[in-house]
């Protein structure tokens, strides 16, 4: 077929001198459009839907417990390791879109989990989950879904999905898995449109454990599965924000006998254990709203002159404490391939995260330096006390999954701790 001939300068309509070309973007369809559309052209075998706030939704085929989920919708770009990921208590609140299409390819197993109960509310996902592949596969997927209530979608287009949330922040959705396929748009938007979002929220409240115990559990190494620790050498207090259980494994791995006690702990609570150290966990929620109690008990562990270390929601109350400020931020870093650059050494760490909020730069006050930097966006991955044993990073040093390039963090506290 012959190509039609571009159109030349000289034949294009040209403006005025001096005319203003108008740029703007057509105003964007109102929620009931979106909902009119959407009922038009959903599939007849579609068993689940995802609906956003403004009415925009997503068909497909459900998957896992039959029930309705609401939240933010994020998505993360690991190519490994979703079992810890919907495990890790970070994610409280949120309904995880995968970006990587094979997910649940080598099925659940009893190891690869970041707390026993999951936090994230659902499931969405581009292909089928097939039958897993993998010799340490216990269960599947779908099977291990249902049995925690977390309802899935597959089979939609999760690369939309992305770019809307890329384009535009992370949205409100409703996520509804019905095997008979009665699924009220309507109301799922209704439910999306009202639900607050995670700025205000104190979500650590529902992750954190609800008593103080111990943790001696090491890293997995192939052909042993997870050890204990035999001989401690420090005793380590961590406040459980949220924490995922193998920055537990990595403290213990290095003779740290832990003693995880919950968010709500006081200054005093803390130091009856007589701690060397003092760890700030991960965690969910708006660093603000967990601060109003968690921020004056880090201000008086500082005053002790302790090594303390944060990671992720720790990062950031710990620098509320020190004065610095939090925000929201619109799309938030997940993934397991994230560039941070250490600026006293110039090397450059493949990292993984996971968080929506964080530390604002020029907010840090006088004392506190910043340490690490994001190489996507520029954001502050890091900072530490220049007169003081205090340090802590945004991103997972631990990651579980991802790379293992920072794992020397936790061998840094465990000098400080040497030292003091």
């Amino acid at each position: 077929m012959a190509r039609a001939a571009p159109t030349s300068p000289e034949a294009r309509p040209k403006a005025r001198r001096g005319a203003v070309v108008s740029r703007r973007k057509p105003p964007a369809p109102s929620p009931e459009a979106n909902l009119e559309r959407a009922l038009r052209t959903r599939p007849a075998d579609a068993s689940a839907a995802l609906v956003l706030a403004d009415g925009t939704v997503f068909w497909g085929r459900g998957l896992g417990a039959a029930a309705t989920a609401v939240g933010e919708v994020c998505f993360n770009t690991a190519m490994t390791g979703y079992q810890e990921i919907l495990t890790d208590p970070s994610y409280a609140g949120q309904i995880i879109a995968f970006t990587f299409p094979h997910i649940g390819n080598v099925g659940t197993n009893p190891e690869d989990i970041e707390t026993l109960t999951p936090a994230a509310r659902g499931l969405v996902v581009r292909a089928p989950v097939t039958e897993p592949s993998s010799w340490r596969a216990a269960d599947h997927l779908e099977r291990w879904l249902t049995g925690h209530g977390l309802p899935g979608i597959a089979g939609i287009d999760t690369r939309a999905l992305t770019v809307r949330i890329r384009d535009s922040g992370a949205p409100s959705g409703a996520l509804q898995c019905a095997p008979k396929g009665k699924l009220d748009i309507e109301a799922l938007r209704a439910e999306a449109a009202a639900w607050p979002g995670l700025e205000g929220m104190d979500l650590a409240g529902e992750v954190t454990c609800r008593q103080t115990y111990d943790w001696a559990e090491t890293r997995w190494t192939w052909g042993r599965g997870y050890g204990a620790l035999a001989t401690p050498g420090f005793r380590v207090v961590a406040v459980d924000y949220g924490a995922k259980r193998n920055i537990l494994r990595c403290l213990a791995s290095l003779g740290c006998a832990v003693t995880v006690v919950p968010a709500a702990a006081t200054a005093g609570d803390i130091l009856r254990h007589a701690p060397d150290g003092i760890f700030l966990s991960n965690g969910p929620g708006d660093p603000a709203a967990t601060g109003a109690y968690a921020v004056p008990v880090i201000r008086d562990l500082l005053a002790t002159g302790k090594p303390v270390f944060g990671i992720c929601l720790g990062h950031q109350l710990l620098a509320l404490a020190l004065g610095a400020k939090t925000r929201k931020m619109a799309i938030g870093h997940r993934g397991a391939n994230h560039p941070v650059k250490d600026l006293a050494t110039g090397r450059v760490e493949i990292t993984s995260q996971n968080h929506g909020f964080v530390v604002v730069d020029d907010s840090l006050p006088q004392g506190v330096e910043k340490t690490h930097v994001s190489l996507f966006d520029g954001s502050l991955e890091g900072l530490a006390l220049r007169d003081r044993p205090v340090f802590s990073v945004q991103y997972h040093p631990e990651a579980s999954p991802g790379p293992q390039d920072s794992h020397y963090l936790f061998q840094r506290f465990v000098e400080m701790m040497e030292r003091a």
